[in-house]
């Protein structure tokens, strides 16, 4: 049997060596759902492709904002129907690991084929959300307390009731000005912010995603060619 350890959240992409170290002591591979290689479909390929006939996965969440452990069994599924040639049988754990360090597989499932697909009637359209909210998680802006920062954003949104109409939290890579670590930037607004710390981070959304008046406290400079505003 192979076992492959899956990061869930964004967040495990920036915590690869903890839970390569995590995979080596129990002799698995590892595997990222999002944002990260190898993806989950190619570390199956290339289990598959080696030989392997009984592949166990398990899903590690130590971060905010993964998806529900439905989509692991999703993404697996799209590959199990989509894979030609052999397939291997595929179990998937019953409930995501929080700590790899402590890792205990317990009950799995076998993919069957028959789980949802990846796509929904729901997912059609682009929603309908007034702001776009770019978080960056480069590596300076995670190592200066990004995944913090995201945490207070989301908890803020849900405090001020801010649904999917109002809006959407985007992870990115490097946004640039690293020195003003942690940064994001809110769309269509075109308004930069930096330190953005937890408290910050409520306070943009209450201010300027509620109220519509911008942070100029964390404000950054805005270069337009010649113009700076």
């Amino acid at each position: 049997m192979s076992l492959v350890l899956v990061g869930m959240s964004a967040s495990d992409v920036h915590r690869r060596d903890q839970l390569q170290r995590a995979a080596h002591r129990h002799g698995a591979t590892l595997a990222f759902l999002q944002l990260a290689d190898p993806s989950l479909t190619s570390e199956l390929t290339r289990l598959a492709d080696a030989g392997a006939t009984s592949i166990t996965l398990v899903g590690v969440d130590t971060g905010p904002l993964a998806p529900g452990q439905s989509w692991l069994r999703r993404i697996a599924a799209h590959w199990w129907r989509e894979r030609a040639g052999q397939r291997p049988e595929i179990h998937v754990a019953d409930v995501l690991v929080a700590d790899p360090a402590d890792l205990e597989v317990g009950g799995t499932r076998p993919i069957t084929g028959s789980e949802p697909g990846l796509t929904s009637a729901a997912w059609e359209e682009v929603s309908g959300h007034r702001h776009q909210v770019l978080v960056c998680r480069g590596p300076r802006c995670t190592a200066s307390g990004a995944e913090d920062t995201l945490r207070a954003l989301v908890l803020a949104a849900v405090q001020h009731q801010l649904g999917d109409d109002d809006l959407l939290l985007v992870h990115t890579g490097c946004q640039s000005p690293c020195n003003r670590a942690p940064v994001l930037n809110v769309q269509p607004d075109d308004v930069w912010y930096g330190h953005v710390d937890p408290s910050a981070a409520a306070e943009i959304v209450s201010r300027h995603l509620v109220d519509g008046h911008p942070v100029q406290s964390r404000r950054l400079a805005r270069s337009k060619g010649s113009d700076t505003c």
